[in-house]
């Protein structure tokens, strides 16, 4: 006799506030999935989505650059540079472009290997920071990694390889959890597991935009999450250590601040519709 998969994810439902957070995060997308410049216009909304999206996770990575700026860096086709002349965090800004701009081809293999698809994520991300043989790779025994939001050691590579093992798992069996909760749980997963080393945040971001675009929760990609995030930055590395650190509660906490941001990302992609309609 067999006993059914305990649903994990499905029972995040039950920690205080998650489910009224997921709520109001799926009543502010579906607002803005119901505007009328969709109808015509979405592709256009999907790669503002995009650039706003792509420059805010920069933002939250230490890179940051005025949205009017990039885009007329991006605009002139030439290589970007920041008002503080930091090299490595022009590289950082180029690398969310990218990664961002590319985002809908990892779409296929996430369906089916998230592994797989986090491997291109890095690529995508840090190819202009690292070297070939570091990109995409799981970082070894002993490598140096990344900490920008403080969240103190890093699991070994041995805890970091099994966990993603489950959290591949996870992602490839049905659950009744909604896609907040699933977003929340791989975007944190990722910033404590820091895989790769570097770009941690960038990954984990764009991993957590494709679980809302996959699972229809915003299937065009036209809201912009990562600018939620960069609104909430105050809190935001605070809610991953209690993600962290923080037992249950921290990971109510986590999911209700992903939440939130997820509301203001549908809000950005709400401005960016009336923006384009008065044109």
């Amino acid at each position: 006799m067999t006993t059914a998969a305990t649903d994990h994810l499905a029972a995040l439902l039950d920690l205080p506030g998650v489910t009224e957070s997921v709520s109001r995060a799926r009543t502010a997308v579906d607002g803005l999935l119901s505007h009328r410049v969709l109808r015509r216009r979405s592709a256009e909304v999907t790669a503002e989505s995009a650039l706003r999206g792509a420059r805010a996770s920069a933002e939250l990575e230490g890179a940051g650059i005025e949205l009017e700026r990039l885009r007329g860096q991006l605009r002139g086709g030439g290589t970007i540079t920041l008002p503080s002349k930091d090299e490595r965090g022009a590289r950082v800004v180029e690398g969310a472009v990218r990664l961002h701009a590319d985002l809908g081809s990892v779409l296929g293999a996430w369906k089916h290997s998230p592994a797989q698809a986090l491997a291109r994520l890095h690529v995508l991300a840090a190819g202009d920071l690292v070297g070939a043989d570091a990109l995409g790779r799981p970082r070894a025994v002993g490598a140096s990694y990344d900490d920008p939001l403080e969240l103190g050691a890093a699991p070994d590579p041995l805890e970091v390889s099994a966990r993603l093992d489950g959290l591949s798992r996870i992602l490839t069996t049905p659950t009744r959890a909604p896609a907040v909760v699933v977003a929340a749980v791989v975007h944190g997963e990722l910033l404590a597991l820091r895989v790769f080393g570097s770009l941690d945040g960038l990954v984990a971001r764009a991993a957590a935009r494709l679980v809302l675009i996959d699972r229809g929760f915003d299937p065009k990609a036209v809201s912009a999450p990562e600018v939620g995030h960069s609104e909430l930055h105050h809190d935001y590395a605070e809610a991953a250590r209690g993600y962290v650190h923080g037992g249950a509660a921290g990971v109510a906490g986590w999911v209700e601040h992903c939440a939130s941001a997820i509301a203001l990302g549908a809000r950005e992609g709400t401005a960016v519709c009336e923006a384009i309609a008065r044109t």
